[in-house]
This record gives structure tokens, sequence and C-alpha cells, in this order.
């Protein structure tokens, strides 16, 4: 049997890059996704033998922990975020995209395709039925879709590939969806 040490590594190294995927999609700074990442894995450590008594529901605990690490950031926010550093490896179109969707639209979003979790993980996770999460992923889907195809002042003009990347993911994220409820 695995010491709670061990076990909570070995979560850690199953799950980190879904918490990240889900800071990914929410925030524009990699700093900000990382440091709230580690943020989310010292909480989570707090609470270990939850994670040993409950290991199939971890992807789940994380996210929620994640999503408490993001509110507390936001609100101890004084000012713009520093926007200084690189992104966070998505496409710039694609993050400025997610950027003029709604914050329901891309917290769901986040945690659909960032975190890979099931629409009904996600209905469990934020109460919403699944129904209701369904509809928000498609029609933050259609949003996104629509943001992709209109000029964006940040970025200006796009560059023909990154659009096509852009239209491509949400083409695959539609696809992904909805298989996996």
């Amino acid at each position: 049997m695995e010491e709670p040490a061990e076990l909570f590594s070995r979560l850690y190294d199953e799950h980190v890059w879904t918490v990240y995927g889900f800071f990914g999609y929410l925030l524009r700074s990699r700093r900000d996704a990382e440091a709230l990442t580690q943020q989310t894995f010292a909480r989570a450590s707090q609470a270990a033998a939850d994670f040993v008594a409950d290991e199939e529901g971890a992807a789940t605990r994380l996210i929620n922990i994640a999503r408490a690490v993001l509110i507390d950031h936001h609100q101890s926010l004084r000012g713009p975020a520093d926007g200084g550093d690189e992104g966070l490896g998505i496409e710039p179109v694609l993050e400025d995209a997610l950027g003029r969707i709604n914050d329901q639209e891309r917290e769901v979003l986040a945690i659909r395709f960032g975190a890979r979790l099931s629409s009904s993980e996600i209905a469990e996770m934020t109460g919403l039925s699944s129904a209701d999460v369904r509809r928000i992923l498609s029609e933050g889907l259609c949003h996104l879709r629509d943001e992709l195809n209109s000029p964006s002042p940040e970025v200006g003009d796009h560059n023909l590939s990154s659009v096509d990347k852009g239209r491509q993911f949400v083409a695959d994220s539609r696809l992904r969806g909805e298989s996996r409820n």
C-alpha cells in the first residue's frame, strides 16, 4: 500500500497539467497559471488523506480547489494583471477570443477542455444541470467561433494560419465534447 506522500506525489504527476490547463484558459499569464497551480496543490496537500480515500474523484476535487484559489487570486488583485511575461502557449488569436467571451462560458470551457472534465463532472462541481452545462458549452463554442471570425482590436489583422488553428481547435473541441458527456 502506498504511503500518503507517495500517493499524493503520484496524483500530482497525473493531474498537474489538468489544473494548469484550467488556469491556462482563464488567465493570460504563464507566471500566474504556474503560481496558482502550485497554490492549488499546496492546499490539496493539506487534505491529502481525503485524496487517499477518494482517488477516483481527485481531478474534480482539485478543480474545485483551483476554483477557490482563482477566486482568492482575483480578490487579491489591486490593479490590472501584469501581462509582461510570455503567454500560456496557446495561439494569441485564441487567447484573445477566450478573453472576449463571457465569464461563465470561459469558466465552463476551461473546466471542460483545460481540465478535461466531463459535462457530468462539471455539472456536479458547479451545481448546474448536465443540460445547462452542455448548453453553455455549445453556446460558448459558438461565441468563441464568432470571436475567432471577427477582427480583434488587440491582435489586429489575423494571421490566416492562426485563425485556421483556432477554428480547428473549436471544431475538434466540439467533437471531443460531444463524445464525453
